[in-house]
């Protein structure tokens, strides 16, 4: 099975371009929301972010998301340290849904693929890239967060020009009906 890693900076509409491959019938795992899942969910998780970040991180038995960002988002040690707890437990159960699929290939929707040096653990690597300005506009619109909360996050990720040099494909995410040319292209080539 092939195993394609799709990843981009914050607001770049990763999940856009990953639900377009979707509608073409190609499985998608998407990192992020099975991190929070798992974080949620998994004992061994839990105790490991307690003992690391306190008992705030869990509020009313959930993640304490605001909590955990404020600390990560501002402190690159503990943005490692979250990342060394959590995303084992990501990797291991990417793994075992790659066994479950059908098709050619599958994705992985990965914010942070290149930052935790993943690129390797995939036969191909797709960097979905917008402006900045388009990507803040974006990112206040749907996550209704300040410019300075972004641009802090933006700056815990490797800029787009190095995660292109190391991309077999990139789109330009932006316009809609573009972007889909691109992802056919793409599934296309994939396919053969």
């Amino acid at each position: 099975m092939i195993t394609v890693g799709l990843t981009g900076g914050i607001g770049s509409g990763k999940s856009t371009i990953a639900k377009m491959f979707e509608e073409l019938g190609v499985a998608v795992y998407y990192a992020d929301d099975e991190a929070k899942r798992l974080m949620n969910s998994s004992q061994q998780i839990r105790e490991k972010l307690i003992k690391e970040f306190g008992k705030e991180s869990y509020k009313n038995g959930n993640l304490n998301r605001a909590f955990l960002a404020e600390i990560i988002f501002n402190d690159k040690e503990k943005l490692l340290k979250i990342n060394s707890i959590v995303h084992p437990e990501v990797d291991r159960h990417f793994k075992n849904w790659v066994k479950d699929q059908k098709g050619d290939f599958v994705i992985q929707e990965n914010a942070i693929l290149f930052e935790n040096n993943k690129q390797n653990d995939f036969d191909y690597i797709i960097t979905v890239t917008a402006s900045k300005d388009l990507r803040i506009e974006r990112i206040i619109k749907r996550d209704r967060i300040d410019k300075n909360q972004i641009i802090s996050r933006m700056n815990n990720q490797l800029d787009d020009a190095k995660k292109i040099e190391s991309a077999d494909f990139v789109i330009s995410n932006i316009d809609l009906d573009q972007s889909r040319v691109q992802v056919k292209k793409i599934f296309h080539e994939l396919i053969k």
